[in-house]
């Protein structure tokens, strides 16, 4: 299973950021890749508690929907998301850059934090759910640009 917690994993993610450009085009959805740059750090900083988002009672957040979503189906293409994950524009591009590294930085350095902020639609997460979503979902939209 993937996740941030994995050293390689977390490199790859890396890798692929770097390989990521302002001007890519999507192959689906609505996000230009500044705008999906933003949204990862918000969702990253989300996941540490430093943006609150807030909750709603989704049958997600319950056994077996909340294991499948977080460890085995794919994202679904252009499933909704918090008003609060997309509020922000971009700016320059190479501070957006710079300002994912940072939060996926911070985030790195939690990972033998104990405890973990509930997620706005799945409710309470381990740590082992944080590191599988934060991969999980960076991942699907790095694919979203072709990275």
């Amino acid at each position: 299973m993937r996740s941030m917690w994995n050293d390689a994993d977390a490199a790859q993610i890396r890798q692929r950021i770097a390989k990521l450009r302002p001007d890519a085009p999507a192959l689906w959805g609505k996000f230009d890749a500044p705008q999906m740059v933003c949204h990862l750090t918000d969702g990253t900083k989300m996941a540490m508690g430093e943006l609150a988002v807030a909750g709603r009672k989704l049958p997600i957040r319950y056994f077996p929907l909340k294991q499948l979503i977080l460890y085995v189906l794919p994202f679904p293409k252009g499933a909704p998301t918090g008003p609060e994950l997309i509020a922000r524009r971009a700016t320059d591009w190479s501070t957006e850059i710079a300002e994912l590294e940072r939060a996926l930085d911070r985030l790195l350095s939690q990972r033998d934090r104990e405890a973990w902020p509930d997620h706005p639609a799945f409710g309470p997460l381990s740590r082992k759910g944080w590191g599988s979503l934060v991969y999980r979902h960076t991942d699907h939209h790095l694919r979203q640009f072709g990275v």
